[in-house]
């Protein structure tokens, strides 16, 4: 028979789980490069930019179009990068907790 406490308590245990694997997603983290290694972006869970490096060997006033969309470039890996990572740490966060339901996606959770 269906137990309705019994789901109430384990919606409760998920929802603590959603709520710590999103708090750890500042710990994740995903690097982007752009231009072989001249530029290198490394973005956390939460998509925020951490760090930028870009080799000095590409610096020069006159390459500042082709910097901006390394740096972009790199930006954007990253990010994609960090997605990824994102719903890897949700899913082992909520494994075992959640019905494998074809078209669920917790995705939308990640913050």
């Amino acid at each position: 028979m269906f137990d309705m406490m019994k789901m109430m308590g384990r919606m409760k245990e998920v929802q603590a789980k959603i709520k710590e694997a999103q708090d750890n997603l500042v710990l994740v983290k995903a690097t982007g490069e752009a231009g072989g290694g001249m530029v290198k972006a490394i973005v956390n869970g939460k998509k925020q930019l951490l760090t930028l490096d870009i080799d000095a060997a590409i610096i020069k006033a006159d390459d500042k179009v082709l910097i901006q969309d390394l740096v972009v470039a790199a930006v954007n890996k990253a990010s994609d990068e960090a997605e990824v990572l994102a719903k890897e740490e949700l899913k082992k966060a909520t494994e075992g907790l959640l019905p494998n339901i074809p078209g669920m996606d917790l995705s939308n959770l990640m913050g």
